[in-house]
Formats: structure tokens, sequence, C-alpha cells
């Protein structure tokens, strides 16, 4: 292992008898990083992990934690380099400081892949110190050392703590490299173990976002247009104003923000709130999106995204040409929590708390609205209740800070439920329309993709399967600029383009009178053997996912009466396979199981990894089955969860999640689950009733799979 230094180099500093490791480094030893009689004042500020005398090892973890498990995974990885006893081990969450942790951003399921190297680092320099500690003292040479839960241990069996080591290990010099791990070593890592957040969050007192509390801090609400293409005309707080316990009422942006000492008064007083907003243009609705989508997808215009071959040839030779057309709506990301923020501004510096997944990104764009310079704004990271892309955007933190500025005082920002579903950055609404070509032999000659989008950028994936296992494709996408906001959801883009892509390949192999999950494993064969084009993906490990799964699931001999339904899809750099079984009742079909097989490399903690196969098909199914905002004047219909349905504690079926082990460094697990998830419950439910579903939510298109859950 070699330490690059722009990449991570070992910090040790010694203070109050403890040993503390960070990303930077000035030098090769701890001697020449800092001077002694600061040390004392640098250990919360510059501190990656600390070993004090007593043995007790603290761990900061730099990313923010919305649920997904890395505050535990960062942890473990960590203290499987350091080989200490896990239950020694307490995990705080980091504040903002890019300069001593890099990388501090939660999204696109990359936390624990950018993290993985640098973190085991971060374990292996402390052990490796600690360990040349220990042969200093004893007097012999390191490699006849060993480690084992805090403890370095010498040939007679002898030990010697971490603590007792620290102060010897701080000038230790260390070397450009550092032996990791083999993965045969692990002790931690693999292992089933609990969140670390667990007590506190089963005890409430886990501290969230909406938890925090400053002395002498004011709330703040904010009534925005009530639709999009709206502007702010005027108002007459004049009654608002009159309900006790009510500040002031300002606005700012085409925004009225109500000023209270909590916010019981502050929602007394949007109800008696006049406002009056003005149309800037036409506002859009259903109806005008449903044309927008007719006239796009006849017309364009088209960016072509990939092209192999000759596809109009292959349509002019084809034995049977498939053609089919999908389409979602526009979603919420609805966490729990509703965006909230805390901001104390001064003149010069500005404090920030609360929840936010990219709390660097809220530090800058804060810095430019309020011209303060950068390092003088602070970033205190929360747990978050929910993220799902939605926390990627900073809005509503960049709303805390201007009003708190506006009103010189530190003030908490509150979004109703209501705000939170009618305030933007929603999933895009898509349509794609698939046409395929495929010979007497029952081969797939032809493959065509058109993707059309509101406000969705580039819709399709233009490298990813069935891509490359095709000769001749055509991939084009046109998107339309609305007023509507959207924003990252959960798995972008492929969230819905997975369900379309697998509902499709399923109708090509029953054209071509194929098992669908034979076709597919066909088209790997010639990705391997002769692939056409680029493609972004690894055969080989697609093939393992769906292979392992049909075994699971006893893929064409399940027990009588089940229907089952196959999807598979490579997203953030992990392979996942699914199986739904579908099973009829009454004439109705009822959802029984779903088997999911996932490579995503090295699982850190199965009990987090497990966790979030169970959260990805969950939320997969429950958005495939009713997730759906409708517009009319500008504006979302569904405010609230009586008219936003979500699936229920009682729906969920039984899931079976299992994990390729093949000791590849770990990659996406947040979200590669859910995009399968459409296609697999799709296709069980074409086997069970032999009705093809091409719109989400699926309730709304067949009442007679309103009840599958």
């Amino acid at each position: 292992m070699k330490n690059n230094r722009r990449d991570f180099l070992k910090n040790m500093l010694l203070t109050s008898g403890g040993l503390v490791i960070g990303f930077n480094s000035l030098g090769n030893s701890a001697a020449e990083i800092i001077s002694m009689e600061n040390v004392k004042d640098e250990l919360l500020s510059n501190a990656f992990l600390t070993i004090d005398s007593n043995n007790l090892i603290t761990i900061f973890s730099p990313n923010p934690e919305i649920g997904q498990g890395i505050k535990t995974a960062f942890a473990v990885i960590v203290a499987e380099e350091l080989d200490v006893d896990w239950e020694k081990v307490v995990v705080k969450q980091a504040d903002l400081d890019i300069k001593r942790f890099e990388r501090q951003l939660t999204g696109g399921s990359g936390a624990i892949k950018h993290s993985w190297e640098r973190l085991r680092k971060a374990g292996a320099t402390g052990r490796y110190a600690l360990v040349a500690a220990a042969s200093k003292k004893w007097n012999v040479s390191a490699t006849t050392l060993k480690t084992d839960k805090g403890f370095v241990i010498n040939e007679k069996g002898e030990k010697i703590s971490y603590g007792e080591l620290v102060n010897d290990a701080v000038s230790v010099e260390i070397p450009k490299e550092i032996p990791l791990k083999s993965n045969k070593e692990f002790k931690l890592i693999g292992q089933t173990i609990k969140s670390v957040d667990n007590k506190t969050v089963l005890t409430g007192k886990a501290k969230y976002g909406m938890d925090y509390k400053q002395p002498g801090m004011l709330y703040a609400q904010i009534v925005r247009p009530q639709g999009f293409g709206q502007t702010l005309k005027d108002f007459d707080a004049t009654e608002a104003k009159k309900i006790d316990g009510v500040i002031d009422v300002i606005s700012f942006k085409d925004k009225v923000a109500i000023i209270g000492k909590s916010n019981w008064p502050i929602m007394k007083a949007r109800k008696v709130l006049t406002i009056n907003w003005t149309n800037t243009k036409e506002l859009e609705s259903d109806t005008k999106h449903n044309q927008i989508f007719t006239d796009m997808m006849k017309n364009g215009p088209f960016e072509v995204r990939r092209k192999d071959g000759d596809i109009e040839k292959a349509f002019a030779e084809a034995h049977k040409i498939i053609e089919a057309e999908y389409q979602c709506p526009f979603l919420s990301h609805s966490p729990m929590e509703p965006m909230n923020f805390f901001a104390d501004v001064k003149k010069d510096s500005a404090k920030l708390v609360g929840p936010t997944q990219t709390p660097q990104s809220a530090q800058n764009q804060v810095a430019k609205l309020l011209n303060i310079p950068v390092e003088n704004i602070t970033v205190e990271l929360t747990k978050m209740g929910g993220g799902f892309g939605r926390r990627l955007n900073n809005d509503y933190a960049l709303e805390a800070a201007e009003v708190s500025s506006l009103i010189k005082a530190p003030v908490k920002l509150m979004w109703t439920r209501e705000d939170d579903m009618s305030g933007g950055i929603y999933r895009p609404a898509v349509r794609y329309k698939f046409k395929a070509s495929i010979d007497k032999a029952g081969n797939v000659t032809g493959f065509a993709l058109k993707g059309v989008g509101l406000n969705a950028g580039n819709s399709t994936r233009q490298d990813n399967f069935p891509v490359g296992a095709i000769e001749n494709v055509l991939i084009e996408s046109a998107d339309y600029k609305s007023d509507i906001t959207t924003g990252p959801w959960r798995a972008p883009i492929t969230n819905f383009l997975a369900y379309a892509e697998q509902a499709f390949i399923d109708e090509i192999a029953f054209a071509a009178g194929k098992d669908p999950v034979k076709l597919r494993l066909e088209l790997l064969k010639k990705a391997i053997e002769k692939p056409v084009g680029k493609i972004t993906y690894e055969p080989l490990r697609f093939e393992k996912v769906i292979t392992t799964v049909a075994e699971r699931a006893k893929w064409g001999s399940a027990k009588k009466g089940l229907h089952q339904g196959f999807s598979v899809y490579f997203s953030h750099n992990s392979y996942v396979a699914q199986i739904a079984e579908v099973e009829m009742k009454k004439g109705k079909p009822t959802l029984k199981k779903v088997f999911a097989v996932t490579d995503c490399g090295i699982v850190i903690n199965q009990s987090g990894a497990r966790n979030q196969i169970y959260g990805a098909i969950v939320d997969g199914l429950g958005h495939a089955m009713y997730g759906n905002l409708n517009f009319e004047n500008g504006a979302p219909k569904q405010t609230n969860f009586d008219q936003y349905r979500l699936i229920r504690f009682n729906e969920v079926p039984e899931i079976d999640a299992h994990f390729i082990d093949n000791g590849i460094d770990p990659t996406g697990l947040g979200e590669p689950a859910l995009p399968p998830t459409g296609g697999a419950l799709a296709n069980a439910i074409f086997k069970a009733t032999g009705k093809r579903l091409y719109k989400q939510p699926f309730a709304q298109e067949d009442e007679k799979v309103a009840e599958i859950l």
C-alpha cells in the first residue's frame, strides 16, 4: 500500500495520553506534523481517530448518515485494519472539515466505494505505528509480533495494550508503503454487526435535524408560490402579526417568511396570511405534460446517445418487430423527516446545522449567497430521517441562511409535510419507447430506445446491458425544460428505466419463444465473446447474479400456483438480479416473495447490507404500485400522505437477500436493488394474469393488481 500524500497520509498526535490519527500530513513523523504545545488544542479539530491510554478507540465518521449504515460501516473498516476490540470502539459523527476528511458527501451509493482505501489506510497506519512501538519496547523484530483486539502480542504470548503504546507510537517513522490485511484475515468485515446508533434511536436520544435547538433561536416557515411559474405580487400580514408568538413577516425572492418563537404560532399565522401571486407564464398540468410527451416522442428533437451497426436495416430484415411504450409520473422523495435547517449568520461568519447529504456544497453556496468567506462558515451534521436524493439539494439550507441574515438572529427553518411535497425537486416524469427486431431463429438483431423526460436531462443509459450484446442499436433522448423543479431520486433515471427495459426484454423473450432468463444469458454470452462497442458493465458478474438467483428461487420449477417474474440490472457499479413470486387468490394476484442476489463486492456489514436490499426493494415495490404526483395549475394535487400513497408494513413480502462473495473492492449498495424491482413485479404479474403493465403506478393502470401487496 502506497501512502500518496495528495490522497492520504498519516497524522499522529500525542495528546492527553492519546494517539490521534488524521488524514493530513506535513511530514513522516508526528514530531514534524505539529508542535507539541499546540497538540491539545488540535485534538477535536484534527482527529480522525483517537486511542486513549485506557485503550478506548474513538472513530469519527466523516460522511452524513441517512440511515444507510455508513457510520457503522466506516468504523468497521478502520477497526478492522487497526485490529481492535469492536466493543471498545466509540463512533462519533464528524462535522464538515474537507481539509481533514477530503470527501464528505453521501449520494450516488458511493460513500463506501470512495472511502474504502482511505479508511483502511487510516487503520493500517495506526496499527503499524503501534506494532513498531512495541517492537522497540521489547527489542524484537516487528515481524515477530501480531495484533488482536487492541493488543500487540509477542512470540511468548505476552501482550501490551494499544493504550500503553501511544506515547511511544507518536515518534514512529511511517514508510511509503504499509501492508493491508488480506481478505482472509478479516475479523470484522463481512460479519453481522449492529448499528452503532441502535441504542440512541430506540431510546429516542438520536439527534435529527428536527431535534436541534440553540438558546435564543427563532423559528421560521416560508410560504412559497402555490404553483411553478408564479411570482409574488403582494401580501398582507396584518392578521398574522396579531397572533401571539409571531415576531415578524418578511418577503424575499418571491417568498414570504413568518418568524416566530415556535412553530405553532407560525402555523396559525399561515392560515390568516393573505398572499397574491402572479402567473408569469402558462401553468403546467397533466394535460399539458401528456401533449408534450406525445409531440416530443413523435418529433423530438432527439440527441443520439449511441449508434451501433445499421438499425434501419435490422428492422427492415426482421422476422418480428416488438414495440412498447412505458411511462412514469413525477414522484416526491417524501422522507419521514421534512426539510429543516438551522442557521446563525453574523457579519462575516455563519454557523449551519442540519440534515444535508452535501455539507460542503451547503457551505460553498451560503458563502456565495451571503458573500462570507467559506472558511468562516461551519457546518455541523445531524442524523437524517431519510434522504433518497432530496437532501443532495441544499435549497432549504440556503433559505435558512438567508432568513437568518435578514432578521439578524439565529433561526430554525422548518418545512411542513405540505411544503415538502409541493416544494419541488421531484423525480422527473419520463416516457420510453422501445423497439426490437428478432430473426427467424429468435436472435435479437436490433434494439432501439427513445427516452423523453421533463427536466430529466439524458433519460437513457447508453452503455448498459443489453447494449454491447446486440449488433444494431440506436439510443436517443429528448428533454423538455419544465418549470417544475427536479433532481436526483434514489437511483436517478434507472429507477424507472430498469423497469421499462426489463419488462420489454421479457416481451422480446416471449415473442422469440425463449425463457426470459435464458435470453439474457444468451445476450451476455455475446457480450463476453464479442462485445459490440463500449460497455460499462462486466458480463461475467452479470451472469453470476442471474444464475445464482435462478438457483435460489428454483426458476422454472417453482411450486404449483406460483408465478415468477425475473429482472436484473447494473447500477452504481453493482449488479442485482431479482425474482418476484406471485400467487393468484380468488382471481387476484398476491405478491408472496422476492429473491434478490447482489454483487456489490466485499460486504462490510451483513446487517447493514441486508437492510439496504430490503429497503430498496420495499421502496421500489411501493412506488411502482402507488407513487404518483398529478399536476394542475402548476402545482401537485397530492400534498400529504392521505393523498400520496406509500407502501405499508403489512404489504411487505418475504425477501430473500443473498450476496456474491468474490472479494472485489466494495461498490454501491444504497440504490442498486431498487431499479430491478418494478420489472420483476411486472413480469410476475404478466405470468400470473397474462397482462402487461406499461404505466406506473400499477394500481392505477389495472385495478385488479391494486391489492397485490
